[in-house]
């Protein structure tokens, strides 16, 4: 009698070493289109940050606790978008769209921290928003200088070792038979439908991750604005009220964005996962989203477009 294991695929024998995205390939005839559109929203994201970055650091009169976070959250945009659009842009010009399981991982790695940075420099802008409003004659001494860079240190470096140990978990299971990768770069759930048996585990650990990344954050998030609306609509002027909410109204738009497509993304079961969607879900928070940030921070803020007149000024002087 023949051994039962000698009958089963040999496809589930063959460990991987590298993966293939499929990317956007069920649509080859609009290629060109996708790059040329993909690369126009990179390079508006690029200058509208850099701008930003630019702005905050040269104006004297946007030297403040909002606008240092504002500055620190763009340069993390600009990092956040080139963990995947540079690739996806290469990928959309060529056939070849093979990645190494080194790679991948690696770009798994950098995407999740940055992803949780992002998380937690919107919670710190909130804090801040929350202390100018509801506590303003203890902003100056609440928000020094040294507590906005601890907290800029603490939202950039937290996520480092809990996303290293995870990453290496995930990169850590059996990957056996077909290598293709449903998306056009190494997220969670679509490398995880290539993992060969049973990814509870994992899966409850991505629940715990996300209840402290994303959840706890889009809580303090939401508490910060329900104490700050109850302060505003106390206000006795109208102009008061409106200054204030102009102040915020950015922020909020920006964090539903983020936490909304991001909660849907990562706390959703895996058996409801569908690789078109998600595709059109991971473009809308990894480009989307951040081609909208700057336009809604910037355009909507009187203090900073004032900043950037002056700015474009002494440019055209020189």
């Amino acid at each position: 009698m023949e051994s039962t294991g000698q009958n089963l695929p040999q496809k589930n024998h063959s460990t991987l070493v590298e993966f293939i995205f499929l990317g956007f390939s069920d649509v080859p005839n609009v290629q060109e289109f996708l790059f040329g559109v993909f690369l126009i929203i990179y390079v508006i994201i690029l200058m509208g940050n850099g701008l930003i970055i630019i702005i905050t650091n040269v104006e004297p009169s946007l030297k403040t606790p909002m606008y240092f976070f504002l500055g620190n959250f763009s340069f993390l945009e600009i990092c956040y978008v080139s963990v995947t659009v540079p690739r996806l842009l290469t990928d959309l010009c060529r056939q070849n769209r093979i990645i190494s399981f080194v790679a991948c991982a690696t770009q798994m790695y950098f995407f999740l921290v940055l992803g949780a940075t992002e998380c937690l420099i919107l919670t710190a802008m909130a804090y801040d928003r929350y202390v100018a409003i509801c506590r303003p004659l203890l902003y100056p001494t609440v928000m020094s200088n040294r507590l906005c860079i601890q907290l800029a240190a603490g939202c950039w470096v937290s996520g480092i070792p809990v996303h290293m140990g995870f990453t290496y978990l995930i990169f850590s299971l059996p990957f056996c038979g077909p290598n293709q990768l449903n998306h056009f770069f190494c997220d969670i759930p679509p490398v995880l439908t290539l993992v060969y048996g049973d990814t509870l585990v994992i899966e409850m650990l991505i629940y715990v991750i996300a209840l402290l990344v994303v959840t706890i954050p889009f809580l303090l998030i939401l508490g910060s604005y329900i104490r700050i609306i109850s302060t505003i609509l106390k206000l006795p002027s109208a102009s008061g009220r409106q200054k204030a909410f102009s102040t915020c109204s950015s922020h909020l738009m920006v964090v539903a964005l983020f936490f909304g497509s991001g909660i849907i993304t990562y706390l959703k079961p895996k058996s409801s996962y569908s690789a078109g969607a998600d595709k059109f879900l991971s473009l809308f928070y990894t480009i989307v989203t951040p081609m909208f940030n700057p336009m809604i921070f910037c355009l909507r803020n009187k203090d900073f477009m004032k900043a950037l007149k002056k700015f474009h000024l002494k440019w055209i002087a020189l």
